[in-house]
């Protein structure tokens, strides 16, 4: 079992297992939600997923690049989204990698695709071994 936690502590969730997939994914909706060029999702079912504290926990829904609405889980204290889902993605959730706890655990699970490289910084280098994907379903 793996825990993770947003900045301030306030949302807790749990997740059970391994994930399905471990993707860096490329999309404006990812890189503006992680502030950052891209972002690390664990993709997992979201059954698999339990939250254990989140008094806090607000959600933001909008419609992604796909026109697809999708779900933004984060915390209401601190902002820190700690995972994604919608109508569309079959059951499954997009967790945060930045949000676990155990950087081990983190570190084991190394990225084996990455999605909308289309959108790819240029001066980022494709991942070594990783899958590239220019879109998510292609």
């Amino acid at each position: 079992m793996t825990s993770g936690t947003c900045l301030c502590g306030a949302a807790k969730v749990t997740i059970k297992g391994d994930p399905l997939a471990v993707a860096m994914c490329h999309c404006l909706d990812c890189r503006k939600t992680s502030g950052s060029a891209f972002a690390i999702n664990w993709v997992i079912p979201a059954s698999q997923l339990s939250l254990t504290d989140g008094a806090s926990l607000k959600e933001f829904t909008a419609p992604a690049l796909s026109g697809n609405p999708v779900t933004n889980h984060f915390c209401g204290s601190c902002g820190t989204i700690l995972w994604r889902d919608g109508p569309k993605t079959q059951g499954l959730c997009y967790v945060k990698a930045g949000i676990l706890d155990d950087h081990d655990v983190v570190n084991m699970k190394k990225p084996s695709a990455e999605i909308f490289t289309t959108r790819r910084i240029e001066w980022m280098r494709p991942m070594e071994g990783a899958l590239q994907k220019k879109e998510l379903m292609e």
